[in-house]
């Protein structure tokens, strides 16, 4: 493979990225191609910091435009050190979340002024842009559910009323719908097996096009 490649893993709380981003992992590993596996926010030392921060549930009374350039500046961290340069050492990037999910959490569900969320993320990004975003679409009542048998705790985005999660929900789809050639949408309430088929025929189209 000439030049690597960034998928992304999105969608509903709860809808199982971590075991889809395991699968795809371990997909292109048995492929001996190499992978960079991260999660927004997050994935360098300073990006992490900034996720506790948005992340704690002891701060519900952040303002949105505080929540938002937050994302923004863990998001140009974290392109900036670590996925641009696994992209140019020919690495495939597979990320536990990424820009779709600003505009899903930030405008669709809080509202925020769409162009003020573009300024934002295009500040951070300097055109970057990921190859594709696999949505893992499932019911946010069925993905609490889920989240909330795992006896870890709800952070801060999680613990956000139904309304907001199925406002979410439905940016993904909507964002989905304008984007087909960079969106792929999966049915999260399907088997394993089925999912996993369907990601993997999704990496498979990736790996063919940059061959």
């Amino acid at each position: 493979m000439k030049n690597g490649f960034m998928l992304v893993c999105d969608g509903s709380n709860g809808a199982g990225k971590t075991t889809v981003i395991k699968t795809i992992e371990q997909y292109l590993q048995d492929k001996n191609i190499e992978t960079v596996v991260t999660r927004e926010p997050g994935g360098t030392a300073i990006s992490e910091k900034i996720r506790e921060v948005i992340l704690d549930p002891s701060t519900p009374e952040m303002h949105n435009l505080t929540e938002l350039m937050l994302f923004g500046a863990a998001r140009a961290q974290h392109v900036n050190e670590k996925i641009i340069p696994a992209l140019a050492a020919g690495k495939v990037v597979i990320s536990d979340r990424f820009d779709a999910a600003t505009f899903s959490f930030q405008h669709y569900a809080r509202g925020i002024d769409i162009d003020t969320i573009k300024q934002i993320n295009d500040l951070a990004l300097s055109g970057f842009s990921a190859d594709m975003n696999i949505i893992l679409d499932l019911d946010p009542k069925v993905g609490l559910e889920r989240v909330k048998q795992r006896g870890e705790g709800l952070d801060r985005l999680e613990d956000e009323k139904m309304e907001f999660l199925e406002k979410a929900r439905q940016g993904y789809l909507t964002q989905a719908k304008e984007a087909p050639n960079k969106f792929t949408i999966i049915d999260a309430s399907q088997s394993k097996e089925a999912v996993s088929a369907q990601v993997k025929a999704v990496v498979d189209q990736l790996i063919a096009s940059r061959l």
